[in-house]
């Protein structure tokens, strides 16, 4: 019997398609390898035979996305001699940034905005022992800040401005290429800072120019109604929705973004608060997969444009789910119908409320 060598985290794995020196030290917490998990339940209920999966980015280290480009942020950042990192985040780049500094050594400074962030990401982020600098503003405003104090101070930004984020990030499009043996046909993903959207893009794009795939998916990126640049085609001065991780209102990666949607043929589209949380919820129940409500806006998206015809019956998709769902609790738990049932300690007050509710399901 052979065993499959121990998993060192992405930096390893894809090092000859990343910027790095050979004697590189790396930081990592063994990101990456993140499931793709093919939707049995949902799909069932669409008009158009589809195959959709979904890249399970909570179950990253720190239960997000931001985990593949911090790895190499953070190498990058001790390759230069540097101490100090600083960040502006609505929660999950503080959670991550804290966690790598960590590992590494180093000073994490976490900008957030004033009661606009999740409590499950606050906490890890104060767990890992970060400098916590709460704003009286917005992540955009956060942002300014952060921007202008690396110019001042001897501290190393690991916002997605910084290139080394998007290199790390763009390892979830060879991992989708891997399992499923070619490109989707469409790639649907949350739309905030839009890092992200330019980071697959730009891994797609290199496993193509590679000659290791044939094809490119089309980019569709989905924003929050309250919180959409993109759609209104210019920045949201007071960016508001419940989902956090995209309630931004001034992109860093605007140009990328739309770079990667011209290029690959997708686009963009917006959804409700209302729309957003029906998806985390459907999802959950449906399929098993709890995801923070940012994260279902890609499967919102994936429904409507397979309802509509957008994207046609015969399609292969996959989403991205950016953050597991308990970075968020408060508002899961808040959106939550299953009832509690108090009883006594017997038997047989348990089984009649087991049995009422058997009852009730027919």
């Amino acid at each position: 019997m052979s065993f499959r060598p121990r998993y060192t985290g992405l930096i390893e794995r894809y090092r000859d398609f990343l910027p790095l020196s050979d004697d590189a030290r790396i930081i990592s917490l063994g990101e990456g390898d993140t499931p793709l998990i093919r939707l049995n339940n949902i799909p069932k209920e669409l008009p158009a035979e589809v195959a959709i999966y979904v890249k399970y980015e909570g179950l990253n280290p720190t239960g997000s996305f931001k985990d593949r480009g911090m790895t190499m942020a953070i190498t990058k950042t001790v390759a230069a001699g540097n101490h100090a990192v600083i960040c502006a985040s609505t929660g999950n780049t503080s959670a991550s940034a804290a966690a790598y500094a960590a590992r590494a050594g180093l000073i994490a400074f976490v900008i957030i905005p004033e009661g606009k962030i999740a409590q499950g990401k606050l906490a890890q982020a104060m767990m890992h022992g970060a400098v916590i600098i709460q704003i009286e503003g917005n992540f955009d405003d956060g942002m300014q800040i952060v921007k202008e104090v690396s110019s001042q101070a001897p501290v190393e930004i690991v916002n997605s401005i910084n290139p080394f984020r998007l290199q790390g990030q763009k390892t979830a499009a060879f991992e989708i290429i891997e399992e499923l043996g070619r490109a989707p046909d469409y790639h649907c993903l949350p739309l905030g800072n839009a890092g992200n959207i330019s980071a697959y893009w730009m891994g797609y794009t290199q496993f193509y120019q590679e000659g290791i795939v044939t094809k490119r998916p089309k980019m569709c990126a989905y924003q929050a109604s309250g919180a959409a640049p993109f759609l209104r085609g210019h920045p949201v001065i007071n960016p508001e929705t419940v989902a956090t991780a995209i309630r931004i209102g001034n992109p860093q990666s605007w140009d990328l973004a739309w770079a990667a949607q011209r290029e690959s043929g997708g686009w963009f589209d917006e959804f409700s608060d209302e729309e957003i949380l029906a998806a985390q919820k459907l999802l959950a129940v449906k399929e098993g997969i709890f995801c923070e409500p940012a994260s279902a806006i890609s499967i919102a998206g994936a429904l409507r444009d397979v309802k509509s015809g957008k994207i046609p019956a015969g399609s292969v998709i996959t989403c991205t789910l950016t953050g597991h769902g308990l970075k968020d609790p408060d508002t899961a738990i808040k959106q939550s119908t299953g009832p509690v049932i108090k009883v006594k300690a017997t038997l047989t007050e348990v089984k009649q409320a087991i049995l009422a509710n058997l009852e009730n399901l027919k």
